[in-house]
């Protein structure tokens, strides 16, 4: 299953919204500094969805925000 998510950086709370059946809008207070929101971003889809991280994988849009998220079972 591929999704799209639209990533907003240093957030005053962090937090997940879901837009329409495969689009969420995440928020993490981390800075997109040496990937730590992609991460942090992969950790809230594990927690939201209750799948394990290494089953999510970012395949486009590594450096913007604007991404495109295979998620694997």
């Amino acid at each position: 299953m591929r999704i799209e998510v639209k990533v907003i950086t240093r957030a005053k709370k962090e937090g997940i919204e879901k837009t329409s059946d495969d689009s969420y809008k995440i928020k993490v207070s981390l800075p997109p500094e040496k990937f730590k929101a992609n991460k942090r971003v992969i950790e809230l889809l594990s927690e939201e969805l209750g799948i394990k991280k290494k089953n999510i994988k970012i395949i486009s849009g590594e450096t913007s925000s604007k991404k495109i998220i295979e998620i694997s079972s």
